[in-house]
């Protein structure tokens, strides 16, 4: 590997040969043609078809789940999950700081205000201990948020709230397979909500999936997102009425999409645990270059699941460079680093009044990580091999040695 940094006229650490072995995203898998066309034949192509209940009770039963029910995507889900706990006008459900506008975005729909809460800054989830005392009696829903390649500490928030009797919905929109002290994530809250967005470990373009062990609750959901239906009830034939004050939606996906699920679940597991079992040894690799460390995993995680790799710096070791320009260096050398998502409340995107949301605290650590510390990589690259990993490490250690460079 050279000694010049490619930012300063070195050849890059990633060859276009190297990057190939990178795999392209979302996947294309073999059978996945043949399957649409007899969807596409069938005529079944929505209105709960076929794949459809084949994907809800595999996908369910992967996660330890007994119900699942498919929606269009994963904003949606969340939306739905909160309806289908009564939430609604004037009510208060806590976010942290640092996820997708979406998680948000739910609350808001309903009339309801989102809460943001600072996170840990190791996991880069939501603070158990900030938690507490964001609570207030308007509170009505947490959702901690899996983030990037950890899980939120579910052991600690379901303490928290089985004390104030508040249901939690966990977002696993980047946890897909995951497993937290033995059950699958989303299976741990009331409601678990997933996207197949077709940047997502299991994809399908567009997509989501709520699951859940309440039976009442799967019933709702699954009314929430079908127009009033119930599960058993045919297409032109309600059977009953939704209960008087669920506003129910058509929030349905297709056959197309459930197809192209059913084929990828099963890559799932051996995606999952290659993905986890290269993050370990890259771990291991920059452990002594000072500097850098990578998020920590879920606290209890048997398997983390990861959407990103979080890196973690430490800038005034980095010869008091901006995270901007040490993303340049990374990007220069062809690793494919991204910045966080930032605080909800300061993306682009975020056009909500200040009196529709709050933040519980000052959300430092999330502010920190956002502009000063953490740095992203997506997770088609942890399907590679040991020697891409070790590529990685030489990189992260030649930006260390020749920091006095940077500026």
């Amino acid at each position: 590997m050279s000694k010049q940094l490619a930012i300063n006229g070195g050849p890059k650490a990633f060859s276009q040969a190297t990057l190939d072995r990178v795999p392209s995203w979302p996947p294309i898998y073999p059978r996945v043609p043949d399957m649409l066309k007899k969807v596409y034949t069938s005529r079944a192509w929505s209105f709960n078809s076929k794949a459809e209940q084949e994907l809800c009770s595999a996908f369910a039963a992967y996660h330890d789940a007994e119900r699942g029910v498919f929606m269009v995507n994963g904003t949606v889900t969340l939306e739905c999950a909160l309806a289908a706990l009564g939430v609604g006008k004037g009510d208060e459900v806590i976010v942290p700081a640092l996820t997708w506008l979406a998680t948000a975005m739910a609350a808001v729909y309903l009339g309801a205000k989102p809460v943001f809460v600072d996170i840990e800054p190791d996991t880069l989830c939501l603070d158990p201990k900030k938690l507490k005392t964001a609570i207030t009696k308007k509170t009505k829903a947490i959702i901690p948020v899996h983030i990037y390649g950890s899980m939120a500490d579910m052991e600690a928030i379901l303490d928290i709230a089985g004390k104030h009797g508040i249901p939690i919905i966990e977002d696993c929109a980047h946890a897909h397979g995951g497993k937290w002290a033995g059950k699958g994530v989303g299976s741990l809250g009331a409601i678990g909500s997933f996207s197949f967005q077709e940047s997502k470990p299991l994809p399908s373009g567009e997509g989501g999936m709520c699951i859940t062990n309440d039976s009442d609750l799967a019933g709702k959901l699954y009314r929430l997102k079908h127009i009033g239906y119930d599960f058993v009830s045919g297409q032109g034939h309600a059977g009953s009425s939704p209960q008087k004050g669920l506003v129910c939606h058509n929030y349905r996906s297709t056959g197309f999409e459930a197809t192209i699920l059913l084929e990828s679940l099963k890559y799932l597991r051996e995606q999952t645990q290659k993905r986890d079992d290269n993050a370990k040894y890259l771990k291991t690799l920059l452990e002594d270059i000072p500097g850098i460390r990578i998020q920590s995993r879920g606290r209890r995680a048997d398997v983390q699941s990861y959407y990103s790799l979080g890196f973690l710096f430490d800038l005034p070791q980095f010869n008091q460079i901006s995270l901007e320009r040490l993303l340049e260096v990374f990007n220069a050398e062809g690793l494919g680093l991204r910045k966080t998502y930032g605080p909800v409340y300061k993306h682009l995107l975020w056009n909500i009044p200040s009196s529709m949301y709050r933040k519980a605290d000052a959300c430092s650590v999330c502010e920190k990580a956002c502009s000063e510390t953490a740095l992203t990589l997506m997770h088609n690259w942890l399907l590679t091999d040991k020697k891409l990993m070790c590529t990685i490490a030489k990189v992260m250690q030649k930006v260390w040695n020749y920091r006095k460079e940077l500026c």
